[in-house]
C-alpha cells in the first residue's frame, strides 16, 4: 500500500507497520516462524491459528485488534490487545496520505442478512468519508465469473449428498476455507466430515469439536485436500465403493479438472463473483482502486470494468503483468499515519 509505512498481507517488504487479514498461504509471503521485521497486526482468531502455521512464532509480535473501533498508530505504539471473532478482516486506513481501503478476501452477497448487516457497518464506519484507494479482491473480476450465493451452492451440495444414499462422497477444499459450507453439510444431514489429522486440529482451534472426526469408519463424508482430488483419484475409489466427487470452487477451469459421471462441480466460492464486486465499488464509490490478486501470469485491473464508478477518471489497463508491475514500483510515501487504522469484518473465512 503505502511503500516503507503500510504493508498488508506482505511481509517481503520493509516496512513501519504490519498487517495480516487472514492465513491463506497467498497473503503471508514473506512471512516465517523465524519472523523479526517487527509487530504486526491481525484479529484474536487469526492470532491464534498462526503458530500451528508457523510453529516457534515470536508471538510477543503479535498485536491483536479489536474489530469497528479506531486505532491510532505508529512504529513505536502497539494497539490495546482486544477480542476479534472472524478470520478474515478488511482494513480502513486514515492518516496525512488519505482514507485506504483493503478487502482481502471477501463475498459480499447483496441480499443475505450477513451482507445488509455489513453493508449498514460500513456505511456507519465511511459515513461521509471518501475512499481514496480501494484494494480490491479482484480474482473474479470479469462478467464469466456469475454464480450463485453461498446459501444456494451448499443446498446443491447438500442435495447430492442425500440423493446419493449408497456413495461415499468426498469433498476438495484447501487447507483454510470452506468451513461454513463443511458445518452447514453436517447440521442439516447430522452426519460428522473426515478430514485429515492436520485439519482437525485447525477445525478445534476454531471451536468446532463435534463436526469432524479423522475415523472413516464414522462417516461416509470426506473433505480432502485440493490437491489430492482429481480424476485418476476418484476412479480408484470407485473400484473400491460408489464414490461421488465434489469440488466447491468459482473457479472455471475446475469444470475440466473434474469432468466425469461420478465427479460434480458446484460453483461455491468465498470470493465475490462480478455482479457482486460491482455492488461493493457502488456502495463505496473509491477515487481510485487497484486489485489484490495477482497470482497468475496475468489478471483483470477492477479499472478495466470499474473505472467509470471512479470520482477520478482513470486509464484502463486490462493486464497487469508480474514483470511491469516490478520495474514499475511503487508511489513514495513520505507522509505518516495521524488518524490511525479501523478494521471492519470481511464476509469471507478464507
Amino acid at each position: 500500500m503505502e511503500k516503507g509505512l503500510i504493508s498488508v498481507d506482505r511481509f517481503t517488504e520493509s516496512s513501519q507497520t504490519y498487517f495480516l487479514t487472514h492465513l491463506h498461504t497467498d497473503h503471508t509471503q514473506g512471512l516465517t516462524s523465524k519472523w523479526g521485521k517487527g509487530p504486526f497486526f491481525c484479529s484474536k482468531l487469526t492470532a491464534k491459528l498462526l503458530p500451528f502455521k508457523f510453529p516457534d512464532f515470536n508471538l510477543s509480535l503479535l498485536c491483536v485488534v479489536d474489530l469497528h473501533i479506531w486505532h491510532s498508530f505508529s512504529s513505536f505504539l502497539r494497539p490495546p490487545d482486544l477480542k476479534s471473532p472472524l478470520i478474515g478482516v478488511m482494513f480502513l486506513f486514515r492518516g496525512e496520505f488519505g482514507c485506504l481501503m483493503y478487502t482481502g478476501d471477501f463475498r459480499w452477497e447483496v441480499d443475505s442478512k450477513r451482507a445488509k448487516d455489513a453493508r449498514s457497518r460500513l456505511l456507519n464506519v465511511l459515513k461521509n468519508e471518501t475512499v481514496d484507494s480501494l484494494y480490491l479482491d479482484n480474482k473474479y473480476c470479469n462478467p464469466s465469473y456469475d454464480f450463485p450465493t453461498q446459501e444456494v451452492t451448499a443446498q446443491q451440495v447438500v442435495d447430492i449428498i442425500a440423493s446419493h444414499l449408497e456413495h461415499d462422497i468426498v469433498i476438495g477444499i484447501d487447507t483454510l476455507g470452506k468451513e461454513e459450507l463443511l458445518i452447514h453439510i453436517s447440521r442439516v444431514l447430522n452426519v460428522k466430515i473426515w478430514v485429515w489429522p492436520e485439519h482437525l486440529q485447525t477445525m478445534y482451534l476454531l471451536g468446532f469439536h463435534d463436526t469432524f472426526t479423522t475415523k472413516t469408519s464414522l462417516t461416509r463424508v470426506q473433505a480432502v485436500p485440493r490437491y489430492s482430488f482429481s480424476v485418476e483419484t476418484l476412479e480408484g475409489l470407485n473400484t473400491m465403493r460408489p464414490t461421488i466427487g465434489i469440488m466447491p470452487s468459482g473457479l472455471l477451469w475446475v469444470l475440466k479438472l473434474v469432468k466425469g459421471d461420478n465427479n460434480l462441480f458446484v460453483p461455491y466460492s468465498n470470493h465475490s463473483c462480478f455482479a457482486e464486486i460491482q455492488e461493493f465499488i457502488e456502495l463505496v464509490q473509491p477515487t481510485n482502486m487497484k486489485g489484490i490478486v495477482s497470482s497468475s501470469s496475468c489478471y483483470v485491473g477492477p479499472l478495466y470494468y470499474f473505472g467509470r464508478l471512479c470520482g477520478v477518471n482513470q486509464p484502463l489497463k486490462r493486464f497487469v503483468y508480474k514483470n511491469e508491475r516490478k520495474k514499475g514500483g511503487k508511489k513514495n510515501a513520505s507522509r505518516r499515519v495521524r488518524r490511525g487504522a479501523k478494521i471492519v469484518e470481511s464476509d469471507c473465512s478464507d
